[in-house]
């Protein structure tokens, strides 16, 4: 059989097997869960006989494997890094192709919040990384780590924009899922939940490393609030943003670079209003005593926050991307920027659904036709280049995903 979907009940896991479904080279499509009233749902939502649901503990490794065995690439849309890496862990072990959407670069994890992450005995969680990579190389896996919006577009954007220059100087990269206008009113935080909600907030609190002065330095989460105004497609909205982990491999692919930074786009005010939850210490893990109990902060505050941030009906969200490479080409200075502002196209597929699962079910079909090659971890960046990079951009606007590049030379 062909691919086998991780989280295929979830949102993400749905929209990648709902596009795999309309493609003609992909013959059978699996979807792993938990429970199976809710496997067969996203099968009778997707409405193709080639989806099969397969029940499934992912904590039964020989379960797992065996089933593994039976395609020949696996996607996975996980909501944490414990599952994530699990998933991960087992498909080396079983020889399986994979595609990951998590943001975590899996061949240098992140060590704060680890979520749950198991590293195996005797090893640290910076080794576990490279031997995870070395793992999938001995075992002649591609593993494409990190596919999706961001890290995914971002990655794939700015990476081919490095290779058409001769000296790539500094790369930034603002994205972001936010709530339309209208919607936005109505919510806490001008924000609305397009994401695993507890994960966005794991991304708000940890320190997280970028370049600066052509050195990787570590800084806080939120930090380097950045306003910019978005005026294409027809759009003319001020936004604003701030530093979050989003695409952590360029710190390792592409080290030449003498600034980066991945940056979250939200609506006014979101910023200021998760600075206040900080100081207040609402976001924090750390247990704390109160009318004795033990509570941990950001816990109490998910339980009160989230039903308030559930979308209402009608409401949609927009997906947008605002990218910045500046460097040199012929000797002169040239500055690259890609533009997307991405909405729903029918009510029951978010704009995050779209442009986080369609990307992730093009690699994964071009991983089924032999066209990635490269054996154990690669980045995104890495994996689609070159006339790949340009079958890739082509799928995205068949799916009426469109990414505006611009570029700007100095007279």
């Amino acid at each position: 059989m062909d691919i086998l979907v991780f989280g295929g009940s979830g949102k993400i896991g749905s929209a990648i097997a709902h596009d795999l479904a309309q493609q003609k080279e992909v013959g059978s499509i699996g979807i792993v869960g938990r429970r199976k009233a809710a496997l067969e749902k996203v099968k009778q939502w997707v409405g193709s006989d080639k989806v099969k649901v397969h029940v499934l503990d992912i904590n039964d490794k020989a379960a797992t494997i065996v089933l593994m065995k039976q395609y020949k690439v696996g996607a996975l849309a996980l909501p944490n890094r414990k599952t994530s890496y699990k998933v991960v862990h087992t498909a080396i072990e079983a020889g399986l192709n994979i595609v990951d959407t998590i943001e975590e670069f899996h061949r240098t994890p992140d060590t704060d919040e680890v979520e749950g992450l198991e590293v195996p005995k005797g090893m640290s969680i910076e080794g576990y990384g490279e031997w995870l990579h070395n793992a999938a190389v001995k075992n002649g896996v591609t593993f494409v780590s990190g596919m999706g919006f961001a890290p995914g577009l971002s990655n794939v954007t700015l990476g081919e924009g490095i290779r058409t220059i001769d000296e790539a100087e500094k790369a930034v990269a603002r994205v972001g899922g936010i709530p339309s206008r209208e919607a936005a009113a109505r919510h806490p935080l001008r924000y609305m939940i397009t994401w695993a909600f507890e994960h966005v907030l794991r991304e708000y609190m940890i320190k997280l490393k970028v370049i600066k002065g052509g050195k990787i330095v570590e800084v806080d989460a939120t930090t380097e609030l950045e306003p910019f105004r978005f005026n294409h497609f027809g759009k003319d909205e001020q936004l604003e943003c701030a530093i979050t982990p989003g695409m952590p491999s360029f710190l390792f692919t592409r080290p030449q670079l003498k600034e980066f930074a991945e940056k979250t786009v939200r609506w006014p005010g979101h910023w200021q209003g998760v600075q206040t939850l900080k100081e207040c210490g609402l976001l924090s893990i750390e247990p704390v005593e109160f009318a004795g109990n033990t509570i941990a902060p950001r816990e109490f505050l998910l339980s009160l926050i989230t039903p308030r941030l559930i979308p209402n009906e009608g409401e949609t969200d927009v997906c947008v991307m605002y990218n910045t490479l500046i460097g040199k080409k012929n000797g002169k200075n040239i500055t690259i920027e890609y533009f997307m502002w991405d909405e729903p196209k029918r009510k029951d597929i978010s704009s995050m659904m779209r442009v986080t699962g369609y990307p992730l079910a093009i690699t994964a079909k071009m991983m089924l036709m032999g066209k990635i090659t490269e054996k154990g971890i690669v980045a995104p960046e890495d994996a689609i280049k070159g006339e790949l990079y340009k079958e890739f951009m082509d799928e995205l606007k068949k799916r009426d995903i469109d990414i505006l590049e611009v570029t700007k030379k100095a007279d």
